[in-house]
C-alpha cells in the first residue's frame, strides 16, 4: 500500500487566473477622435445654456466673467458630462466618443474598469480644476494633453488616476466579472 504523504504540493498545473498584459494601447489618433466626439456632446448641451444666460453674449463682448462665474459654468460642465457619461463610463469604461473610437478606459495595473466615481473625482476633476486658474490654467492644460506623446500615450489625467485607453478588442474586465470570478 502507497502511502501519501499530505503535505506534499499538488501534482495538478495551477494557472492564476487575473489580469492579462494583452491590452493594446490606443493610438493618439484614436484618443483624439474621442476626445473631439466628447467635446462636441458636452458643448452641444452647454452653449445653449450659455446663451440663454447671457454668459455668452458678455464673453464676446469682451467683457471676462468673473472667476465664480467661469467657475459655475466648468462645475455645470462637469455635470453634463456626468450625466451624459456616467452610464457608460461604469458599464464599459468608455464614454460615447470612446465608443465611437474603439477605445475605453482601464487601470493602468490590471486592465480593470475602475467605478464611476474615481474616473470623475480623480481622473476629470483635479484637471478640470486646474484649467480654472487664471493666466496659467489654460496653459497647464495644454502641457496636460502634451503628456500624449510619452512613449506609454498617458496623460496627465492618466497618470493622476492611474488610468490607461486602450482599444476596445483589448483584454478587460469590469468589477462584477472580479467579484463573479
Amino acid at each position: 500500500m502507497t502511502q501519501t504523504n499530505p503535505y506534499q504540493p499538488p501534482k495538478s498545473e495551477v494557472a492564476d487566473v487575473g489580469p492579462t498584459d494583452e491590452s493594446e494601447l490606443a493610438s493618439r489618433w484614436e484618443r483624439l477622435g474621442g476626445a473631439i466626439v466628447d467635446g462636441l456632446l458636452v458643448s452641444a448641451v452647454i452653449f445653449p445654456i450659455m446663451i440663454a444666460t447671457g454668459y455668452w453674449k458678455q464673453a464676446m463682448s469682451g467683457i471676462q466673467p468673473s472667476f465664480g462665474v467661469q467657475l459655475e459654468y466648468s462645475l455645470l460642465g462637469l455635470v453634463v458630462f456626468a450625466v451624459l457619461q456616467g452610464y457608460f463610463l461604469q458599464k464599459s469604461g468608455q464614454t460615447i466618443g470612446k465608443k465611437v473610437a474603439g477605445t475605453r478606459i482601464v487601470s493602468v495595473d490590471e486592465n480593470r474598469i475602475l467605478p464611476f466615481w474615481r474616473l470623475l473625482a480623480v481622473r476629470q476633476l483635479p484637471v478640470g480644476v486646474v484649467s480654472q486658474i487664471p493666466v496659467i490654467g489654460p496653459i497647464l492644460s495644454f502641457v496636460e494633453v502634451l503628456f500624449v506623446f510619452r512613449q506609454d500615450k498617458r496623460c496627465v489625467h492618466d497618470l493622476i488616476a492611474g488610468t490607461k485607453v486602450i482599444k476596445a478588442t483589448a483584454a478587460w474586465k469590469t468589477q462584477e466579472e472580479e467579484r463573479d470570478a
